[in-house]
């Protein structure tokens, strides 16, 4: 994991950036120091919890039942993504002409805070099941796992009061752009910030799903 990415470098935040005009200021502080700023006394010592040294074993799944292991986490997370991208590519009522004066940027706005809440319900139970996937593998995925569900807990709030900024933003764009009468690429860029977010979202269980994958190739 590099530890010294900036946070600007997300695809969401470049694209909120570029769309509305809002500035990121590049930060000297890399992502453990800004991780320190977002954790309580509480947090930080279930995070040295689960970070204690783990002893090496042989116990665990033989190398084919990993592979298969991976594999089918890989077919879940696919399953769940998929129906996720699907629901975002569905066409939003079009605001033509005669009908921006009325609608505005409510169908948008609306539709945002729907896609938000489908993300919620089925990336957490996904995430949770990637955990429980890696738990079963070794040792060390299994702190993994338990590094990853003390990080989401701690950090589930502060997630959710960003990201419930993003449709407040968008609202922005699209009467800048009803005002320049451009307000036809807004569907476009709408759809592109919510796929950004989606992947956003993502990130956590993409990367457990990357240290499976190379626990099963290690493993043959």
């Amino acid at each position: 994991m590099d530890l010294h990415r900036n946070f600007s470098s997300s695809r969401l935040v470049r694209l909120l950036s570029d769309s509305t005009g809002v500035g990121v200021a590049a930060s000297d502080q890399d992502f453990a120091e800004k991780l320190s700023l977002w954790l309580n006394a509480f947090d930080a010592v279930k995070l040295h919890a689960v970070q204690q040294p783990v002893r090496a074993s042989a116990d665990g799944p033989p190398p084919d039942a990993r592979a298969a292991a991976s594999t089918a986490v890989a077919a879940d997370v696919q399953r769940v993504r998929s129906a996720l991208v699907k629901a975002i590519a569905a066409p939003v009522p079009e605001t033509q002409a005669d009908a921006d004066a009325e609608a505005g940027y409510t169908p948008y706005r609306q539709r945002y805070a729907e896609q938000q809440r489908q993300m919620e319900l089925k990336i957490e139970p996904l995430r949770d099941r990637v955990r429980q996937a890696l738990s079963r593998v070794s040792p060390r995925l299994r702190q993994l796992a338990g590094l990853d569900a003390v990080l989401g807990q701690s950090l589930a709030g502060r997630e959710q009061k960003l990201l419930a900024k993003v449709p407040v933003l968008l609202e922005r764009r699209f009467e800048h752009l009803r005002q320049s009468g451009r307000l036809d690429v807004f569907g476009q860029e709408w759809q592109a910030v919510l796929q950004a977010e989606l992947d956003l979202r993502l990130q956590p269980v993409m990367g457990m799903m990357e240290a499976m994958g190379h626990d099963a190739r290690k493993s043959q």
